[in-house]
């Protein structure tokens, strides 16, 4: 073992890469200043090595360790959270390593380095962040053989720490698929338990949706059973805005019930619904749903909700009736709602409606002169539209013309309502691209969507998305080839990035099997499979036991294990046994206290024509045993002249 006051180089550097794989995954989700810092004390600790420079004053430490305390309660507001707690963590396992004076050190900074590597996966729990906390525990053990046996060859510690985690992967297996299943994330402080959240919210403002547009984050993924549906039926419904302050509209508190207020009708989709969170009820189900599992309700508004908001991966099988006719018999409460219109409010807006609606003799007609009237516009969709005053549908309309989804939608049912027309606008998803790998349908947060519905005597709500008045593109073929020519359209849009968008698909296919077979594995799917293994009632209790009794039988497999390597002893003990076997059915036992040198001088008095040989297989089985560690190629060489050597 090193001594207190020592440190071993070799563990030194393990270190320095234990801590560098440790922290790599933290730097996205730290302050900048605060993963510089980190890195400019790891750098620090490095040109020390180099420079064989003594660990600084600890008061230099301290005085370092108080300043970055200080700007973690700046940052944060607060110490007792999740993401203060995290970067305190980080700062502490730097200032460790620079104040490295021993093997006691040592060890303290890969306890840390074991919370950090466990603290990664509060943020993200995705393949790349689950192979860079496996390597960082990899490192972690092999710095502590390092300060075992310092002596012993890089290749050999690094082959010694992964046969150890070898021998606790059955253990990891049997917790994983045993171990009760709880549901929520790993940690819930209120401060900070849902932060990091995306996606849509219940309000709409100029440009609210058009800041998801440059998000390539996946919102959803769905697998159908048959052929997926046509881009024109792929809206995923989300959040209902009905309640219009002049420049934001809102969703307001809508009633549900175990069973939808429609009959569904038509052709339908089976589908499998893979949700991202996003700490909201809605599901995102598309339009509309019918036959959902148990824990979800069916809103007015013919929303799909869950009892609580998703706060981590869910999968739902649900069926779709795109065509289903909806609020043939609407209530007059609603419809009051859906006319409704802030006083004085987009004053050149509510007077083209008026005038639209002039002697028009049903709704459909002023339906029908409301999108002519948008039609030759010349109004422009982009991603980046221009700021938006007071009055943003008299701006939208008359002066800047041009905007995205949400400008569309807001400005087409302010002048259904002003005509006196019920519409509401809808926000949700639509359309989606198909993975070539695995064929999923995978949405994304750019697929955020904003369009209207109206409300027409026969035939209930009738969608109409007013983008495709300027951009039918978006509704066919997606965001990217509905922008107008020449607009910079986000990165992994562009046309000359094709082969980097098949490698992502190639990717997302692997990740989305990690994600249904492992992140996926929730409490209902745990008990699917133990009942299928023959655990009828999967309660806490039979799972303690199956767990204790599993564990139980890998450790007295993994004990026999060891004592059957133990008789069998290292390769070298193994080469130098038959050596001894070999001199001994010769008429030359060695005693039990005789050494290998020993051995060999007797030998080469008993056997003078192979004295030589004799003596130079003894010295060379000494040096591998009580020198340096043993190469393998050696041992190897070793063994092969132990079994050629003939004696007469």
């Amino acid at each position: 073992m090193a001594d207190a006051g020592t440190l071993p180089s070799a563990a030194l550097r393990w270190l320095l890469a234990c801590v560098a794989i440790t922290l790599a995954p933290h730097a996205l989700q730290l302050p900048v200043w605060l993963t510089g810092l980190c890195a400019l004390l790891v750098l620090g600790r490095v040109w020390m090595l180099r420079q064989g420079t003594p660990a600084p004053h600890r008061l230099l430490v301290l005085l370092v360790a108080l300043t970055a305390g200080v700007g973690v309660r700046v940052e944060f507001g607060h110490f007792f959270g999740k993401d203060p707690g995290v970067a305190l963590l980080a700062v502490l396992l730097c200032l460790k390593l620079l104040e490295l004076r021993g093997s006691r050190d040592a060890r303290a900074a890969v306890l840390l380095a074991f919370f950090l590597q466990l603290a990664v996966f509060f943020e993200d729990q995705s393949l790349p962040v689950a192979a860079a906390a496996l390597t960082g525990t990899l490192l972690a053990v092999v710095t502590l053989l390092a300060l075992e046996d310092a002596r012993a060859a890089p290749l050999a510690q690094l082959r010694l720490g992964g046969l150890l985690l070898a021998q606790g992967l059955p253990f990891m297996l049997a917790l994983f698929v045993l171990f009760p299943r709880v549901p929520g994330p790993l940690w819930g402080l209120p401060a900070d338990a849902w932060s990091g959240l995306t996606g849509l919210s219940d309000s709409m403002s100029p440009g609210s949706i058009s800041q998801l547009g440059l998000s390539e984050a996946i919102a959803f993924r769905a697998q159908f059973a048959g052929p997926p549906p046509a881009p024109a039926q792929r809206y995923w419904r989300g959040p209902v805005l009905t309640r219009f302050d002049g420049r934001t509209w809102q969703a307001p508190p809508t009633p549900s019930s175990p069973q939808p207020a429609y009959v569904p009708r038509g052709e339908y989709y089976d589908y499998e619904l893979t949700l991202e969170p996003h700490n909201r009820p809605w599901l995102l189900a598309l339009d509309f749903p019918a036959g959902a599992p148990p824990g979800t309700r069916y809103a007015n508004d013919y929303r799909l909700l869950a009892e609580r908001p998703v706060r981590e991966r869910i999968r739902l099988a649900l069926r779709a009736y795109p065509d289903t006719p909806v609020g043939l018999d609407e209530d007059a409460a609603t419809l009051r709602a859906a006319r409704r219109l802030p006083q004085g409010s987009n004053p050149r807006a509510a007077d083209l409606a008026r005038r639209l609606a002039e002697g028009a003799g049903s709704d459909e007609e002023v339906l029908a002169r409301v999108l002519d009237e948008l039609r030759a516009s010349g109004l422009v969709y982009t991603l980046r539209p221009p700021l938006l005053g007071a009055d943003p549908v008299d701006e939208f309309l008359f002066d800047t013309r041009r905007g995205f989804c949400e400008h569309f939608s807001s400005a087409f049912v302010f002048l259904m309502r002003a005509a006196g027309v019920p519409a509401r606008v809808v926000t949700g998803y639509q359309g989606g691209e198909i993975n070539p790998v695995d064929r999923s349908l995978v949405v994304r947060q750019s697929d955020a969507h904003a369009w209207a519905e109206v409300w027409l005597a026969g035939r209930g709500w009738v969608r109409v998305d007013p983008t495709a008045l300027a951009a039918p593109e978006r509704i066919e073929a997606g965001l990217a080839a509905a922008l107008p020519e020449g607009e910079p359209l986000p990165f992994m849009m562009r046309p000359a990035l094709s082969w980097v968008r098949q490698l992502r698909h190639q990717w997302e296919a692997v990740a989305n099997v990690w994600n249904q077979w492992v992140l996926g594995y929730n409490a209902e799917r745990q008990r699917e499979l133990l009942q299928r293994l023959g655990m009828p009632r999967p309660d806490w209790r039979s799972l303690g036991l199956a767990l204790a009794a599993t564990v139980g039988t890998l450790m007295l497999l993994l004990l026999a294990w060891a004592l059957h390597q133990r008789r069998l002893g290292d390769p070298l003990d193994r080469a130098w046994a038959d050596f001894c076997r070999k001199l001994e059915r010769r008429g030359s036992p060695r005693a039990l206290w005789e050494g290998p040198v020993d051995y060999a001088r007797r030998l080469a008095a008993a056997h003078p024509r192979h004295a030589g040989e004799l003596r130079d297989i003894a010295l060379t089985y000494a040096r591998l045993r009580y020198g340096l560690p043993a190469e393998r190629a050696a041992v190897k060489a070793l063994a092969q002249r132990i079994r050629r050597l003939r004696l007469e």
